[in-house]
């Protein structure tokens, strides 16, 4: 469905609406990716991803705070995220490829993410989440 932006004082909050936990959890990475990066991103290195939790709301930050990690450790960029889930957790094929300063740079940093006023909602027919970067 979507994710957007809301005010925040001093970090950056999203709000994202899906349909589907697997949706969620990818539009959430679309955000992360969204605020680090601008310019165009291709996929063409993939990784596998495993994390465990035991709630949807520990595991959406286990798992963003991965991707942030390896962003930064291992300077690569996600274009795109599938998410499966599994007992216990889940596991993510990340596409993405090397940071590239000229085509990458202009973003903002983010410096964690926040469990402060993390949540996941879901209704009938929605999913709902917030989340904080810290920048």
């Amino acid at each position: 469905m979507s994710f957007e932006e809301l005010d925040h004082t001093a970090d950056v909050r999203i709000r994202i609406s899906a349909e589907s936990y697997e949706e969620l959890f990818t539009l959430a990475a679309d955000a992360l990716f969204g605020i680090l990066y601008s310019g165009e991103c291709r996929p063409i290195l993939e990784k596998k991803i495993q994390i465990l939790a035991e709630n949807q709301e520990d595991l959406l930050w286990e798992f963003l705070s991965e991707l942030l990690y390896r962003s930064e450790a291992e300077f690569f960029v996600v274009c795109s995220t599938r998410v499966e889930f599994n007992e216990g957790g889940l596991m993510a094929t990340v596409c993405g490829e090397p940071f590239d300063p000229d085509r990458h740079g202009g973003g903002r940093e983010i410096k964690g993410v926040s469990y402060s006023d993390l949540f996941i909602r879901k209704t009938d027919t929605m999913i709902y989440s917030e989340i904080i970067f810290d920048i």
